[in-house]
């Protein structure tokens, strides 16, 4: 399929995820708390870019109807981000976690997430299905979206997005793989495999392909995923830079970056700066670049959310 932007209207982008509180430090007995999450964290960017050329940007989970869940619906509104599908479920709570950082602003996570609203979305009888999508040109998610989610939510989600493409939607994905959060490597690696099938817009990370699939090397990540029918898109090499997933082998030479504080969302917010470019008609370098810029930025912040500009 041919990743091309919505032409004749802005653009209406959902993004499917956990958005979840987040602990992030501030002292030895201290922390910051803020919402986060990698889908959230593109949304987020990804509505502050495109702010001002009409476009949506929605945001798909389930939340609970506790105080921490009033503060993530809250968070998603003060960003501009519409929340209709951000649904509530009665008793339920959101998930939590915490950042542990190391000298060289590599981050870690602890996780409670186990029983979080989110990870009913599109199951049977709860208030957020895949057909509610019908209405959007793109939709956003990542392989931590999948992994949440339960077995026949996936098969769900898979077949909703076969006809989604055929109706002339797109994919994107970014196959962002948490081990602790699949039953095992090889569940991973049927599903992200069977999701790069239907993706459109491609947005992996080097490590975790390699990590997931075994892959030698960058060239043999990118011979695979062509393999599979991705075209279009760009793969994050941190320092050495992105490469594009067109089939030109574009690479982006990048400086270094001068200050590492906090790698958090330096991925998410990637994707959301390529996004950004891509939709106003960049090319996918132009796109690489912007997303690049982004991330360099983000990770000399600690947390994953740079303040809100005025």
């Amino acid at each position: 399929m041919d990743a091309t932007p919505p032409k004749t209207r802005p653009p209406r982008i959902a993004i499917i995820g956990e958005a979840m509180i987040e602990l992030s430090p501030t002292g030895p007995d201290s922390a910051r708390i803020g919402v986060a999450g990698d889908t959230f964290n593109t949304a987020v960017y990804l509505s502050r870019l495109l702010q001002g050329t009409g476009a949506t940007v929605s945001y798909v989970t389930l939340v609970g109807d506790d105080r921490q869940s009033d503060r993530i619906v809250s968070a998603l509104t003060d960003e501009g981000i519409e929340t209709s599908l951000a649904a509530r479920l009665p008793g339920a709570m959101p998930g939590l976690y915490m950042i542990e950082l190391d000298a060289a602003g590599e981050r870690s996570f602890s996780y409670w997430r186990s029983d979080s609203a989110a990870r009913r979305l599109f199951a049977p009888g709860t208030p957020v299905q895949p057909d509610a999508l019908r209405d959007f040109d793109i939709i956003v998610l990542s392989a931590i979206s999948l992994a949440i989610i339960s077995p026949e939510a996936r098969d769900r989600l898979h077949d909703w997005a076969q006809g989604f493409r055929k109706g002339g939607g797109q994919v994107a994905f970014d196959s962002n793989y948490r081990p602790r959060l699949w039953p095992d490597p090889e569940t991973a690696r049927s599903e992200v495999a069977r999701f790069w099938a239907i993706t459109d817009i491609a947005l992996p990370s080097v490590d975790d392909e390699m990590a997931l699939f075994g892959d030698a090397d960058a060239g043999a990540v990118m011979a695979r995923l062509a393999q599979w029918g991705v075209q279009m898109g760009a793969m994050k090499r941190g320092a050495e830079g992105p490469v594009a997933l067109d089939g030109t082998g574009q690479v982006l030479a990048v400086a270094p970056v001068e200050k590492v504080v906090d790698t958090t969302a330096a991925g998410d917010s990637f994707n959301a700066g390529f996004l950004a470019a891509w939709l106003r008609g960049g090319s996918v370098g132009e796109s690489m670049a912007a997303g690049h810029a982004l991330a360099a930025r983000v990770i000399g912040h600690k947390g994953a959310i740079l303040p809100k500009p005025d």
